[in-house]
């Protein structure tokens, strides 16, 4: 196994020297810090995180507390991931996924217990979530993707709900729509008080009002099935909606099933919008629906970054909110001649 005095003598360099280069432990000119890597790549050499950590007091390694989801992991919810992951590589940190399966808090006591982590970057954030409390007790440094209720100084970065919703609901009234309809997260799926679910609830409500749109919501299937009986369930009750955005992909695909068994088509007679999904997602249906594409990469980035930033010495928190990006796809359309309220 190659050691770190192997590395410093093929970069003709102290001992020190190279573990300084390595772990920026203290400052190393430019030429002789390439110098030193350059030779721990071509001898394939890996730090010892654990023994770095008892000399340093610091692992450089991060976790990213993700409870998983219902339905597994999909590209939506890894695209956080791998944000996250680059930037702090990039910053010379590692990053370790933790979904959590046992009670959040027993986890955190967990893994910070361990003392392998420098800090901690939380995930499906809930208005009254308990983990900054014991985060913050515990003297763990931490960062949300994502916000609580009253975040206060805490360091975040969130969707920006109110200006999604606001262009969701311009997108569908300038096609003419006058009625829409929200089916939003199963409440079985997530935290109770999810903050995503609650916020786009609410700001779609707010961005409808403003706009003049008769609005429809109560609507939260989690499954294909689901997604087809509350489409059904939907246009028994409220037959001139002609506009419906829908926060599960899955039930997105009951929904199209019951538009088909109904005799209807999308757009013709449905414009129908996903919200919260990677266009990536948005392009597997048919038709390629419209989306409203969260900036998950990026969100993923500014929470290492502000997590990294937060470790390397105190400063004002840092709280970014960032809007979802409107795709148009071939499921928006002007609705029927005739259709609406």
């Amino acid at each position: 196994m190659t050691s770190l005095r192997d590395v410093a003598e093929r970069a003709r360099v102290a001992v020190s020297t190279a573990s300084a280069a390595l772990n920026g432990t203290r400052p190393v000119a430019a030429a002789t810090r390439r110098r030193v890597e350059r030779a721990a790549a071509e001898l394939g050499y890996r730090p010892n995180l654990l023994a770095r950590g008892l000399q340093s007091k610091r692992t450089r390694i991060l976790a990213l507390l993700f409870p998983a989801p219902r339905g597994g992991f999909g590209l939506t919810e890894m695209q956080f991931a791998t944000g996250a992951a680059e930037a702090a590589g990039e910053l010379g940190y590692h990053l370790l996924l933790s979904p959590e399966s046992a009670g959040p808090i027993e986890e955190l006591r967990h893994l910070t217990g361990l003392g392998l982590v420098d800090g901690v970057l939380l995930m499906e954030v809930a208005l009254d979530d308990e983990r900054p409390r014991f985060l913050a007790e515990a003297g763990v440094p931490f960062a949300m993707i994502g916000r609580t209720r009253e975040p206060g100084t805490i360091d975040y970065a969130d969707i920006d709900f109110a200006a999604t919703a606001r262009d969701a609901v311009a997108h569908v009234a300038g096609l003419g729509h006058r009625k829409l309809a929200l089916f939003n997260l199963a409440e079985d799926g997530h935290p109770a008080g999810y903050g995503p679910a609650v916020r786009a609830g609410e700001e779609f409500a707010r961005a409808a009002r403003e706009r003049g749109l008769a609005y429809v919501a109560g609507f939260r299937p989690g499954s294909a099935e689901e997604g087809g009986k509350a489409f059904d369930d939907l246009l028994d009750a409220h037959p001139d909606v002609t506009a419906l955005a829908v926060m599960d992909d899955r039930a997105a695909v009951g929904v199209i099933t019951a538009v088909a068994r109904r005799g209807l088509r999308i757009p013709e007679d449905l414009t129908l919008l996903l919200v919260l999904s990677s266009a990536r997602v948005a392009e597997m249906f048919h038709p390629r629906l419209t989306t409203l594409e969260p900036p998950s990469t990026e969100l993923g980035r500014l929470g290492a970054r502000m997590l990294i930033d937060r470790l390397q010495g105190d400063g004002p928190p840092r709280q970014r909110l960032v809007p979802c990006r409107l795709v148009v796809g071939d499921s928006s359309a002007p609705p029927r001649e005739g259709g609406g309220s």
